[in-house]
């Protein structure tokens, strides 16, 4: 189990070889560090801008091949999301290190969570808030698919459903209490009494009469 000492000096290494490879135009901590809330399950987030000058893959590459060379990494995978790739490690210690990477013309605060350590960034951009009705629409989706999986008594399958009912319900209350609606972070925020409602939506047992 990795240390917040531990954590701290990887992210300073980072941040120092971000520094040092100049196809890097800027350099930022997101996520919980960059407001002062990181605890000790926290990850290292890392933002970089890419210089147009040089090829983003290339950068991926080697930075790949730092991280596993000098960090102990075992595993890691890509998050694409618009013009940002998030490759995202797992390290022996079990640290997560998430690291952005987009071209220098994309490179942007896009939640209050960044804090520039180095180079230039452009204006924040906020993205949308999500529309209640895709959420919706996928609550009603799962509903349906439940109802049949406990017809044809597929109960793991059921109990999946079910679950996709209640996780798109509490992004619903999240999104009424405009706290964030991905992968459950608002929900824990949530007023006590709005989120005691769904405890007896949790599935004790995989039998018809319970689903």
């Amino acid at each position: 189990m990795f240390t917040p000492e531990d954590r701290a000096h990887l992210r300073s290494h980072l941040l120092e070889f971000a520094e040092n490879d100049d196809r890097i135009t800027g350099g930022a901590v997101t996520g919980s560090a960059a407001d002062s809330r990181e605890d000790q399950w926290s990850d290292v987030d890392l933002a970089f801008g890419v210089g147009a000058g040089a090829d983003l893959a290339t950068v991926l590459s080697d930075w790949t091949a730092h991280i596993y060379d000098h960090h102990h990494a075992l595993h890691h995978l890509d998050i694409v999301s618009g013009a940002w790739t998030y490759r995202v490690f797992l390290l022996a210690n079990t640290l997560q290190v998430d690291l952005a990477f987009v071209t220098e013309t994309e490179f942007r605060a896009l939640a209050p969570t960044f804090r520039l350590i180095f180079g230039k960034a452009n204006e924040p951009c906020s993205p949308s808030p999500p529309l209640a009705g895709p959420i919706v629409g996928m609550a009603w989706l799962y509903a349906l698919h439940a109802r049949s999986c406990i017809a044809r008594r597929k109960l793991w399958q059921a109990e999946y459903m079910i679950s996709g009912i209640r996780d798109n319900a509490l992004a619903l209350a999240c999104l009424r209490h405009n706290l964030s609606t991905a992968h459950g972070r608002g929900i824990d925020l949530l007023p006590v009494g709005v989120a005691a409602q769904f405890e007896e939506s949790l599935v004790r047992q995989l039998s018809p009469a319970e689903l």
